[in-house]
């Protein structure tokens, strides 16, 4: 029978390589999206650049969803010409749901 030192070992053992998989598996996602950026990157001009830097400081989750849509144009070949500042703005603006007007009326 395993004495309390053992299964204590056992579980630490198994803590410790569960969170090893889990540190392994977010840097292989963090090199895809590092991969995905320097493409995107080479189809953007210097306006679209500044634009995509200032929104991943502010909104990195947004800015993640915009990298994947630009980068799955650019393998079905939709995007072949540099991507300006108003390219970008558009995309942006599909991106974020249009605001509902709340109005409030006083009886």
């Amino acid at each position: 029978m395993p004495t309390l030192d053992d299964i204590r070992k056992r579980k630490l053992e198994e803590l410790m390589h569960l969170q090893q998989e889990k540190s392994q598996e977010q840097a292989q996602i963090h090199q895809q999206i590092e991969q995905m950026e320097n493409i995107v990157k080479q189809f953007m001009t210097k306006d679209a650049l500044a634009r995509y830097g200032n929104l991943k400081t502010a909104h990195h989750e947004k800015a993640l969803q915009l990298l994947l849509i630009l980068f799955q144009a650019i393998q079905k070949g939709q995007i072949q010409d540099k991507i300006n500042d108003s390219t970008l703005k558009k995309v942006l603006e599909q991106l974020t749901p249009k605001k509902k007007d709340i109005k409030i009326k006083r009886v």
